[in-house]
């Protein structure tokens, strides 16, 4: 599989004239508990030759092709990732945390580095976070069985927006290895046995609606929404210069 995203990467970067910065696994398989079935979620940033940047439209800034059953690939153009990241897109932030990367361009993911704290926003990133947590516990968890998978979608969600109101000024990390501490004591022991249920399960597998996990994802969902408005406002400098710099340092075949 790794080879044949490597041969679709190739494949974009001659189709369509670009360059590609980065390209990372932004799901299941970059949070550490996927099933033997996941299919793959590739996203990456690439960027266009120089002279596609000047005229007097904006072209397509978005690469989105069919989801089969084995991978959904999807990327950001750069100057697009990077208003992202100014306006502290939370999914951007995971990609740039991925611990699995398809693609890289020497120095690119280091480029951003010290940019993050500033384009942090807690708040932007619980919203974030609890807009993914609502559709668990209102929609997904409500019957008697629930999908493991979204079970898992929804804790990880929870952990971070939890993460968030307990270290605004820290990015939540992306595995869910190192949000899962956060989780209350009597809880690890169910979350152990299902997170070892699901490394064999199916996409589809269903299990009892655990009592406990589900209240918990209630309460922090209640929690998170009352924490909204008392979060700090992180005063950074402006990123924007910064950004620009790194827009037209990147610029395909730019260095």
């Amino acid at each position: 599989m790794h080879a044949r995203i490597q041969t679709a990467l190739t494949q974009l970067e001659t189709t369509h004239g670009i360059r590609i910065l980065y390209a990372c696994e932004s799901g299941s398989r970059a949070w550490g508990f996927p099933s033997p079935d996941s299919d793959y979620d590739v996203r990456f940033i690439y960027s266009h030759p120089a002279e596609w940047y000047l005229t007097l439209d904006d072209g397509p800034d978005t690469l989105n092709f069919p989801v089969d059953a084995e991978l959904d690939l999807a990327g950001w153009e750069l100057r697009k990732a990077l208003k992202l990241l100014r306006g502290s897109n939370a999914a951007l932030f995971e990609w740039l945390q991925s611990p699995v990367v398809y693609a890289a361009a020497a120095g690119f993911r280091a480029a951003l580095g010290p940019l993050l704290p500033a384009c942090w926003n807690p708040r932007a990133g619980l919203h974030h976070y609890l807009g993914q947590l609502r559709r668990g516990v209102e929609e997904d968890l409500t019957g008697e069985q629930v999908r493991l998978k979204r079970l898992f979608y929804a804790l990880r969600s929870a952990l971070a927006a939890r993460w968030i109101q307990r270290h605004p000024d820290q990015v939540p990390p992306m595995e869910f290895a190192a949000l899962r501490e956060l989780l209350p004591i009597e809880l690890h022991g169910q979350a152990e046995e299902l997170l070892t249920r699901k490394a064999t399960a199916d996409e589809k597998t269903t299990v009892p609606r655990p009592a406990a996990l589900g209240a918990f994802l209630q309460a922090e969902y209640a929690a998170g929404q009352a924490a909204r408005a008392t979060l700090p406002v992180l005063r950074h400098s402006e990123p924007t210069a910064a950004l620009d710099a790194v827009f037209r340092a990147w610029l395909a075949g730019v260095m």
